[in-house]
């Protein structure tokens, strides 16, 4: 499998290669070749198969030619195998033809552990079979810099930088970041937004000589791999729940666009899908744009769900490539109108096309309170607010009549315990192993959100390190 560049003049990649670049070199994003296809047939065989069993025979065409594919079934295993819940992803009803995946049985009870445990292990023997070192430098709303940390910890041959903006996570989110000794661990609290250190993150890929000095990587939604495995819990979904004779719609808590594209991409390989709605907070630019075709930067509001306060969804360009049928030149041109003028149209024809597929919808703080009690009331189920945000936006979009909704439950609803205790008056516990989260000592620097301050700050801790 060859991996192309959304923006079209970075060099074709294989696999190995496109897990340890994250970012393309001339700053788009990788995206395969072609489409792998399960076939009807190929969903029915997919029944009775485990999580891990499932994730193997959905990734294997995305990994051919790897130096890790003759592993590949160990390492999927090992990924899943301290996972909280036997069936790894479960899914609880809410109403007829109305379920949610729970995605939080991982070690950080966020779904980014379902790719994160794997992309860890991915990064760890293709490093050793190179004999390489990389420093993967991510930006995190809340959730991915702590499943990153946890599965790149105490690594030989990884060093991890995480940016997250000062202020702006929960107190769980930032505690499972800030509590980790490891040497190799490094977090930033950058006095910004989230959106401030996803730009910050770009430009230090875009030094192409700090980047190389350093081996710069990426495990958030930009690096493929990470999409690749959030492919498989949609297949999951879908094969449980009677797939290929029933068709799907997926609710989905969104701000970075990479959850939603992987139920896109899943879509792509053959899984029956009729709809795909993005569930936003107040900080809507995919909602806007799904109702009205223009893409407009606004100011990063604080909301209840902070992983989703986001103004600039960086895989949307991923959708955008296929789009405009990828043409590389073309996407470039749109996203440097976009980062200049921060509002760009795509054509009526291209968002016609778009929504077709995808429909956003809003949700308040004050609903989403509401929404969390009477999910609780009626189906006794506790959940986290972004969760809160995917069932009442599935619960208010029209789908097509005998289409399956599935609502994608994110986070466990103790990371946010505040919100949760604010609308249904019980407080939620963490797991046991983590009960003295609050307890632990926590380190982290502090610094402005400029891109020079963050570069020297990751020099200086890696002085006398270099990429092999």
């Amino acid at each position: 499998m060859k991996y192309l560049s959304t923006r079209g003049s970075a060099p074709t990649l294989n696999f190995d290669d496109t897990l340890l670049s994250g970012l393309a070199r001339d700053g788009g994003l990788y995206v395969p070749e072609s489409w792998p296809k399960l076939t009807r047939e190929d969903l029915k065989s997919l029944r009775g198969l485990s999580y891990p069993e499932i994730a193997v025979r959905v990734m294997a065409p995305f990994i051919a030619g790897s130096l890790i594919e003759d592993e590949f079934e160990k390492l999927v295993g090992d990924a899943y195998a301290g996972f909280d819940h036997e069936a790894i992803a479960p899914l609880k009803q809410l109403a007829p033809d109305s379920w949610l995946c729970e995605l939080f049985h991982g070690p950080t009870l966020a779904f980014k552990d379902y790719p994160l445990q794997l992309v860890g292990r991915l990064f760890d023997r293709v490093l050793a079979k190179r004999g390489q070192r990389v420093t993967i430098v991510g930006a995190t709303s809340g959730d991915t810099g702590s499943a990153a940390i946890e599965a790149c910890r105490d690594k030989d041959s990884i060093d991890i930088f995480i940016l997250h903006p000062h202020g702006r996570v929960s107190d769980v989110q930032r505690r499972q970041m800030t509590t980790v000794t490891s040497s190799n661990v490094h977090n930033i609290a950058v006095e910004g937004t989230f959106d401030d250190c996803q730009d910050i993150v770009k430009a230090l890929f875009a030094d192409l000589s700090f980047r190389d000095q350093y081996g710069l990587s990426a495990v958030n939604s930009i690096n493929w791999a990470r999409i690749m495995a959030q492919i498989v819990y949609y297949v999951w979904c879908g094969v449980a729940l009677g797939a290929p004779e029933r068709r799907f719609t997926f609710s989905v808590p969104t701000g970075n666009f990479g959850n939603v594209y992987a139920a896109y991409a899943a879509r792509n390989m053959g899984l029956p899908v009729d709809k795909l709605i993005v569930g936003s907070n107040a900080n809507d630019i995919l909602t806007r744009f799904f109702e009205g075709g223009e893409m407009a930067m606004a100011e990063v509001v604080g909301t209840l769900s902070p992983s989703m306060d986001i103004q600039i969804s960086s895989n949307f360009e991923r959708l955008l490539f296929d789009t405009y049928k990828r043409d590389g030149a073309a996407v470039a041109k749109v996203m440097e109108k976009f980062r200049k003028d921060r509002k760009v149209s795509f054509g009526k024809a291209r968002w016609q096309a778009m929504r077709k597929l995808f429909e956003g919808y809003r949700v308040g703080d004050n609903a989403t309170k509401t929404a969390i009690n009477d999910i609780y009331e009626n189906t006794g189920e506790l959940i986290d607010p972004h969760t809160a945000i995917g069932v009442l936006a599935g619960e208010n979009v029209a789908r097509p009549e005998g289409s399956v909704l599935v609502t994608m439950a994110t986070a466990h609803p103790a990371k946010f315990p505040r919100a949760v205790e604010e609308a249904t008056g019980l407080h939620p516990d963490l797991p046991p192993r983590l009960a003295d989260l609050f307890e632990r000592p926590e380190r982290a620097d502090v610094l402005p959100a400029q891109t020079n301050a963050v570069r020297a700050f990751i020099s200086e801790q890696l002085a006398g390190k270099s990429a092999a």
